[in-house]
């Protein structure tokens, strides 16, 4: 699961937007209750939003939102978390096997928004998508008078990427010390 981070300005407000992408959720067998990984947990814990992708092509992902929902319930069983339900590859409309009407029907009874995307064709809709989700993060911030709706439970996941830099410089400049200690 890798942590992506972009800022950009909604309604003239500067929003620092990390996406934390939690693969490998299963099913347990012939149950409808998931397999996660404890990424996924701590995930779930610093959250303030969350977008559930499912693939139109492929049932078994969709059927994986309501146990996935219910998850994040037991962990916050009274918060008001925006969600947003992405249906994505709405480009291979022959291979559908999740129809708009099913989506649309789960994110009502989920509470959450619904779109479908094509990520393949057009970057557009799934920018649209976090945008629209982004903004209602700020409307449900705003109404919480600057203070933060819940506190962390943990720290937030920190990118492996940034990690291995700080690594590195922090090796580089060691053995630049050591290299001039040495002349």
């Amino acid at each position: 699961g890798a942590l992506y981070s972009r800022k950009f300005t909604i309604d003239g407000e500067q929003i620092s937007l990390q996406v934390q992408d939690t693969p490998f959720v299963s099913l347990e067998e012939d149950t409808d209750t998931i397999c996660c990984q404890e990424q996924i947990n701590r995930s779930i814990y610093w959250a303030d939003g969350f977008v559930f992708v499912y693939s139109i092509t492929d049932y078994e992902s969709f059927r994986l939102l309501r146990p996935l929902h219910q998850h994040l319930r037991r962990i916050h069983p009274h918060a008001n978390i925006p969600l947003l339900l992405m249906a994505n590859k709405g480009d291979l409309l022959r291979a559908r096997q999740v129809s708009s009407k099913e989506g649309l029907q789960l994110a009502g009874e989920l509470g959450g928004t619904y779109c479908e995307v094509s990520a393949r064709e057009s970057c557009e809709g799934v920018h649209e998508a976090f945008q629209q989700l982004c903004q209602e993060l700020s409307r449900s911030c705003s109404s919480c008078n600057g203070e933060k709706r819940r506190g962390l439970h943990l720290v937030r996941p920190k990118s492996p990427n940034m990690q291995d830099l700080k690594r590195r410089l922090k090796q580089a400049l060691t053995s630049k010390g050591k290299s001039a200690t040495a002349l």
